[in-house]
């Protein structure tokens, strides 16, 4: 299994349409080979004193998937390419960390 953590930044503003066009597109991933875990989440206020400071304009997708290949199928399948330029006029920028088990 390997553990996807996708930063994406949002146009200020934005965020709220973001969401939107990510929850349409949730299921079809979920159904996907090899998808055992593909959703957003946002930073949490907390008083935690080494908890980094909140980043508004960032969700983060967490997703864990069977295998690389399974991954790479994800990256090119239809919904994924249809759904990329609904959403391009929302992201300022995408950083990806794609990790394994030790």
């Amino acid at each position: 299994m390997i553990v996807v953590i996708a930063e994406i930044e949002v146009v200020e503003g934005q965020r709220d349409a973001f969401l939107a066009e990510f929850r349409k597109v949730m299921p079809l991933v979920h159904a996907e080979q090899g998808c055992i875990e593909y959703g957003p989440t946002l930073d949490v206020p907390t008083d935690i004193p080494v908890q980094q400071p909140l980043r508004p304009l960032v969700v983060t997708i967490v997703e864990k998937w069977a295998s690389v290949d399974a991954l790479k199928a994800h990256l090119v399948a239809q919904h994924m390419q249809d759904y990329r330029p609904r959403v391009k006029d929302f992201v300022k920028g995408v950083k990806l960390r794609i990790l394994g088990p030790t």
